[in-house]
């Protein structure tokens, strides 16, 4: 069933509290007292959240945590001096103060010319329905038989998956109404939920430990448990007796979920943030390449269910679906209204972050899985998991440990650990040479396999 709207804003959608025409008063009373104050402009939101975890582990129930939290945030300008102030008491008087308090840090701020409210001119009007809520009637204990099957699946698998870190099952909701006083009114439902395990195969000096895990909007959409739990086990198997190589230089195949990781990378250079503190490997870089011409980046905010689908962005500011690099050429940054003011730009709907990116190759075919990619890899390393943060995104050195594949000849000889992968991502990005057809959903980015050409391996 379809829950995105109340029919009747006065009654709180289904698990919450608080309906929408309580949070309106709210937001409407807070923006009033803040103009009372002598705010020039001002912005409030109120929101809820609630969820259900459970978590078990070697069979056994351990965690069962309920979450139920609610805040106002306020932001107060004078003129272009801003405070920010919050709470989750929402009777009357904590309103004022929380005005109150956001209104007496703007006033001992130092001016900032670029602080102020979007322009009028680029607020949402128009705010499309994207069947983002979908919640879970889930009992703990319905939530804790799914996370056992899960768990007993993945353990069942082989007699090698010798432990387990545990599974786990989360129901998450949560709704919102902001609104400022250059115009903007809006706010939505959302939901998400999530289903995972960790098991451990092995003993001794041999144990290694793999995961996986369904994250959905719906809970239909959600993979099997058993499903789940099948792939962790495997891909844990498929680990063991993992050796080190000798130090070379080699093609490197990213799994899926890794290569979301490099579009991130990506997003964080061509943000507006990194771009105005000059702290981004990609400065002065639109309309320039910076992956290979067979290369395109899209932006898609009205994905139906999607993970980073919204109407407008975190300022009230519309969104729109646009290519971010085109043929390998940068056509737009992710810039908010205070970044794109600091560029001398426009805020292009990004403040909260990107939506909905897909990395795709125009050299991609439909029988590019991942075997596919393996064969183009030739002889080289597949890697399917990164530890360390070792990515300096002013300069671009890349520097991460390892673990994965070792393949010859398209063909997976044994799996490697303790490696460490390293290069620069401005040499990496321009060295894709092909994006896999095995496209991964990871949060609000979508991306097969990546193959770049070259790149140094330090091992044994």
């Amino acid at each position: 069933m379809k829950h995105t709207s109340s029919p009747n804003k006065s009654t709180p959608l289904p698990g919450f509290s608080q309906s929408r025409a309580q949070f309106e008063a709210l937001v409407d009373s807070a923006l009033a007292h803040a103009k009372h104050l002598g705010a020039s402009n001002a912005a409030a939101e109120a929101s809820e959240g609630t969820g259900l975890s459970v978590s078990v582990r070697k069979g056994e129930l351990e965690n069962v945590e309920r979450n139920r939290d609610k805040s106002l945030g306020v932001t107060v300008y004078l003129g272009h001096r801003r405070g920010n102030a919050s709470t989750s008491d929402f009777s009357p008087a904590a309103v004022e103060r929380t005005v109150q308090a956001a209104y007496d840090i703007a006033r001992f701020t130092a001016e900032d010319p670029f602080a102020d409210l979007p322009d009028a001119s680029l607020i949402a009007q128009e705010q499309r329905d994207l069947d983002l809520f979908h919640p879970w009637t889930i009992s703990s204990e319905q939530a804790a038989e799914l996370a056992l099957r899960c768990e007993a699946a993945a353990m069942g698998v082989d007699r090698r998956i010798t432990n387990s870190e545990g599974a786990g099952v989360s129901a998450q909701q949560s709704h919102f109404f902001s609104a400022h006083t250059h115009g903007f009114r809006g706010g939505y439902a959302s939901s998400r939920h999530s289903m995972s395990v960790a098991p451990i195969a092995g003993k001794g000096d041999d144990m290694q430990r793999d995961h996986w895990y369904s994250s959905m909007r719906h809970p239909d959409d959600l993979a099997a448990p058993e499903a789940v739990g099948r792939y962790a086990a495997e891909r844990a198997l498929s680990r063991l007796h993992s050796r080190k190589i000798p130090t070379t230089s080699c093609p490197v195949l990213f799994e899926a979920p890794l290569a979301a990781g490099l579009l991130g990378s990506l997003v964080h250079a061509l943000s507006g943030g990194a771009l105005y503190r000059k702290s981004s490997f990609l400065l002065d870089s639109l309309g320039k390449p910076v992956l290979p011409a067979h290369m395109q980046v899209h932006e898609d905010p009205f994905v139906m269910r999607g993970k980073g689908s919204s109407p407008f962005d975190d300022e009230g500011v519309k969104t729109q679906a646009r290519p971010i690099i085109q043929d390998g050429r940068v056509e737009g940054y992710f810039l908010s209204s205070y970044s794109a003011r600091k560029l001398g730009m426009t805020t292009t709907g990004n403040a909260g972050g990107s939506h909905n990116l897909v990395l795709s190759s125009k050299l991609t075919q439909a029988q590019d899985d991942l075997d596919a990619m393996l064969e183009k890899l030739g002889t080289g390393l597949f890697v399917i998991e990164l530890m360390g943060q070792g990515v300096n995104y002013v300069t671009g050195d890349y520097s991460r440990g390892a673990s994965g594949f070792w393949v010859e000849k398209g063909q997976i000889a044994f799996p490697v650990q303790e490696i460490t992968i390293a290069g620069n991502l401005k040499d990496m990005l321009m060295g894709i040479t092909a994006v896999g057809a095995d496209s991964y959903n990871y949060g609000a980015k979508t991306v097969g396999s990546v193959l770049i050409n070259r790149m140094k391996v330090a091992g044994a």
